[in-house]
């Protein structure tokens, strides 16, 4: 993809994301390009299930949560996977748990490694790069979440003590300098707890947003974190923080 396509899908959702629903007819006006550009970028979306298109009209996402997730800031997102691929190396094996930055590194390091094996405990990763036929992944068992679509509880605690690994990928709800990074569920928060305990490093991909968001739940201590992917807007006194607890801070211009 061109840098000038992916400006343009970029504001492409920014609108559908803004207006939730709009026509096609209006779409192509406000992005001034033809019905013809317009319905092959929307394919392109589609495919990766950011956004809904029918009956000459566009909406964000769908029905289901993890898709409409995907579609909000996902450029921002897009750039944060791209900056966590390049932490990972050929032939390596990594876990990644549930989350949209994390669907979207997964699609990264398919399309851009070699003999990479993704292991995860989300149905929804395994199901999003299924297309791709370099796709190799192990999906971890458990108790099914229907919408977020991911794998929890003590049979995903068990599968995951039959992996080790360098590294685990993990996305974020929210953040407290008390509770550490936090999650909107307690379910997911002990899979990825479980998870930690079979990788070296956890590394966390969150947009800066969510350094002013709190979540329900912790996920883990800032001692069981190596580093965190987010962009450029996180707050300089989060950064500190972050830093002064010997967590490597990379961030992504948007």
């Amino acid at each position: 993809m061109t840098d000038k396509q992916s400006e343009r899908q970029k504001k492409m959702l920014d609108i559908i994301v803004r207006e939730n629903r709009v026509e096609v007819a209006a779409l192509a006006e406000m992005m001034g390009v033809s019905k013809v550009t317009l319905r092959k970028d929307l394919d392109r979306l589609e495919e990766r299930g950011i956004i809904r298109h029918e009956k000459g009209l566009v909406f964000p996402g769908s029905s289901d949560d993890m898709n409409n997730r995907l579609g909000y800031h996902y450029d921002t997102k897009r750039k944060i996977a791209r900056r966590a691929s390049g932490l990972v190396r050929d032939g390596e094996a990594v876990m990644i748990e549930s989350g949209s930055c994390c669907a979207i590194l997964a699609e990264e390091l398919t399309l851009n490694k070699r003999e990479l094996r993704i292991i995860t405990n989300s149905a929804f990763i395994a199901a999003y790069i299924r297309r791709l036929p370099q796709a190799k992944i192990v999906l971890l068992g458990g108790d099914y979440q229907t919408d977020a679509q991911v794998m929890v509880g003590p049979v995903t605690r068990l599968c995951a003590q039959g992996f080790t690994v360098e590294k685990l990928f993990v996305g974020a709800d929210g953040f407290s300098p008390g509770s550490g990074f936090t999650g909107n569920d307690h379910m997911r928060s002990e899979a990825v707890r479980d998870m930690a305990k079979q990788a070296g490093r956890v590394i966390i991909l969150t947009e800066s947003e969510k350094f002013s968001k709190q979540g329900l739940v912790p996920l883990l201590p800032f001692s069981g974190i190596s580093a965190v992917i987010t962009d450029n807007a996180i707050p300089p006194d989060k950064e500190r923080f972050l830093t002064g607890r010997g967590i490597e801070v990379y961030k992504v211009e948007i």
